[in-house]
């Protein structure tokens, strides 16, 4: 005879693990009143929230100095608005840069619109593919889940941008402004991804029915015509060609691409108020590029100067699973068929901080990443934009030890690679290494410090893990893995590949 559900029930409790007392609980709060530290912190913390009452200000303030290096940043600071686009903006930021020295003037920017658009579209063409690839499999298969989970999200990787701009280009913001649905892109993703999953349903349908992969393929072209249609509707039309028109600065590198009708016009000079600050001086020479029916390839190319194959993607991550010196890719995340697949090298810190400083030293910005949201002042009014490990006294206010190691971190996801900025310079401390970074956020220039974090050194080393550089500030070692090893591929819910933006 069967036990009763009586003692099921106790069994299953008992098999659970050891229940909280009441008395416990009681005993606990009676003594937690007791103590004057935990009354202070109780008031402060109701009264003020947790990030205004745990500030060191005294920790703080100390970081407020002059970087060693330092480059001249555009003169407009990015916001990715209500999306997770950081890694197309902290590319083209750094982008940006190459572009303002090309013309000399600080004021541009490209437009990241167009770059969501075929974004959008890639990734949409990526999962169909998936999907054809994983229709034999049951519905609560892991990457079957993973897949229908996330269809089309906003986040990616510099690998994303490179293949993108790449394939598709890039133009400057006039050629595509921003649409309410770019700078909010919520309801935009809602509706892509019902129908993808819908169109999921369909193909997963039709590959039991026996379809082959050519019919499969051909139902999947089809249903990205629909999501074109949804992409022009919420965000416009891509341009397939442009005029582009700049007035080019004295110190102006760019000369006429080699283009079909590109040409630079010496007009008169330009007089009173309306001269340029950083372009033509008051009663010189004006001298206007222009380019007519300009391809978003010919501009990422000739005029940005572009090549996905100059950079190298580094990351430090110090696990037993991932050993420094090897190249790692993550399966079935890679968003442009077709396209190079993602790719990183595993090395020591000190080697992805060496190739950061070498492109900072020679004047290139640089795409990296990192867990922004750890010992974070985002919210504060008074040093929002301070990221160290002095500033915040967690112990001090909750009596709690918080303390771990990166690799312990990053195995129990408290840590992982959550948005993408740009370096823009850093301070050398009494060690060699770097004590600090300057660094360029895509928040706009009310977040942060007027755009900008500073970033301590101990901070980075516990929490930033990637850096994307030009090959020739590699070492000759770390090339070598990345031209010729074979990547170990992860999975896409590993530590590598999670992402916000």
């Amino acid at each position: 005879m069967g036990e009763t559900s009586a003692k099921a029930n106790e069994r299953a409790r008992g098999a659970a693990g050891i229940p909280l007392s009441v008395a416990w609980a009681a005993a606990l709060a009676e003594g937690f009143a007791a103590e004057r530290a935990n009354r202070v912190a109780r008031n402060a913390v109701t009264a003020e929230g947790v990030a205004k009452t745990v500030r060191d200000p005294v920790a703080m303030r100390a970081y407020a100095r002059p970087f060693d290096v330092s480059l001249a940043a555009p003169a407009n600071v990015t916001n990715q608005k209500s999306t997770g686009r950081c890694w197309l903006f902290s590319t083209y930021n750094s982008l940006r840069e190459r572009w303002a020295r090309a013309i000399d003037c600080p004021d541009v920017d490209f437009s990241h619109a167009y770059g969501q658009f075929f974004d959008k579209l890639e990734k949409a063409n990526s999962f169909l593919s998936h999907v054809i690839e994983t229709a034999s499999r049951p519905y609560d298969d892991r990457v079957v889940e993973h897949l229908m989970r996330h269809p089309i999200p906003d986040g990616g990787e510099w690998r994303f941008a490179a293949n993108l701009i790449e394939k598709w280009g890039m133009v400057p913001a006039s050629a595509m402004p921003e649409t309410v649905c770019s700078e909010s892109t919520k309801a935009m993703n809602q509706l892509l991804a019902r129908l993808l999953r819908k169109d999921a349903a369909i193909l997963r349908a039709a590959a039991v029915d026996g379809e082959g992969a050519g019919a499969l393929a051909e139902r999947a072209r089809q249903m990205m015509a629909d999501v074109h249609r949804v992409l022009c509707i919420c965000l416009g039309e891509p341009p397939v060609t442009f005029d582009l028109t700049v007035e080019l600065g004295p110190k102006a590198t760019l000369d006429a691409p080699a283009l079909p009708g590109s040409r630079v016009e010496v007009q008169g000079p330009l007089e009173g108020a309306g001269a340029r600050s950083g372009g033509a001086v008051e009663g010189g020479e004006r001298r206007i590029l222009t380019c007519r029916g300009l391809t978003p390839r010919e501009f990422a190319r000739d005029c940005v100067g572009f090549d996905a194959s100059d950079y190298v993607d580094l990351i430090s991550l110090p696990l037993d699973d991932l050993p420094f010196g090897r190249a790692y890719g993550v399966r079935w995340v890679d968003s442009v068929v077709g396209g190079a697949p993602l790719r990183f090298v595993n090395v020591p810190m000190e080697t992805m901080e060496d190739a950061a400083m070498a492109s900072l030293d020679a004047g290139e910005a640089c795409y990296f990443a990192c867990n922004v949201g750890q010992n974070s002042p985002r919210t504060l009014d008074d040093f929002p934009g301070i990221l160290g490990l002095d500033t915040m006294d967690w112990e001090g206010v909750f009596g709690v030890d918080l303390s771990m190691g990166k690799a312990e971190m990053f195995e129990l996801r408290e840590a992982y690679l959550t948005h993408a900025m740009t370096l823009q310079g850093y301070s050398r401390g009494a060690s060699g290494r770097p004590s600090a970074w300057r660094v360029e956020n895509s928040w706009g220039k009310d977040a942060c410090d007027e755009g900008y974090f500073t970033i301590a050194g101990d901070w980075w080393r516990l929490y930033a893990g990637e850096v994307v550089v030009a090959r020739r500030f590699v070492d000759e070692a770390t090339r070598a893995v990345w031209d010729e090893a074979e990547a170990v591929m992860t999975e896409p819910w590993g530590v590598i590949a999670r992402r916000e933006g």
